[in-house]
């Protein structure tokens, strides 16, 4: 069986707010900006996964869902609980200070975790979780702080 990603979807609250974020703070390329039936989406994608988009859509945007079903997905969206990506970066840190700098909203500043990754995570505008991952941390197989030492990757 041969299946890929092709597209998901993001629920946000001001599309030209995340059209700014991502497109300018994180270099994604718009592909569509589409009004229909009262409804306006945009899909987005990284210049080097042309084939991956991600649909920024409001809270709510399919056929039946209710008012209280669109206010019960903004809610969970604005506070980090239920849109979530992670990228990964060849530089964690360098690309934390970039999306600081702009000042979006740190969820977690760069650390590197038990799991073999450095890692940090921003909220972008509607709330969603952005983590950026960078294989083997500052130090290869090693945690901060921890004072072991993990292996590169887990051996079955």
């Amino acid at each position: 069986m041969d299946i890929r990603l092709t597209c998901c979807t993001l629920a946000v609250h001001d599309l030209n707010e995340a059209l700014r974020f991502y497109r300018d703070v994180l270099g994604f390329k718009v592909h569509d900006d589409v009004e229909f039936a009262g409804v306006r989406w945009a899909s987005i994608g990284l210049p080097s996964q042309p084939d991956v988009r991600i649909i920024l859509e409001p809270p709510g945007m399919h056929r039946g869902a209710t008012a209280a079903d669109r206010q019960a997905i903004a809610d969970l969206t604005a506070h980090g609980l239920l849109g979530r990506l992670v990228f990964m970066t060849d530089d964690c840190d360098a690309t934390f200070e970039h999306i600081e700098a702009t000042g979006a909203e740190v969820m977690q500043e760069p650390i590197d975790q038990p799991f073999g990754v450095r890692d940090c995570a921003f909220r972008d505008p509607s709330g969603n979780m952005l983590r950026f991952s960078q294989r083997g941390g500052r130090q290869a197989g090693s945690v901060v702080g921890s004072g072991r030492i993990l292996p590169d990757r887990l051996e079955p």
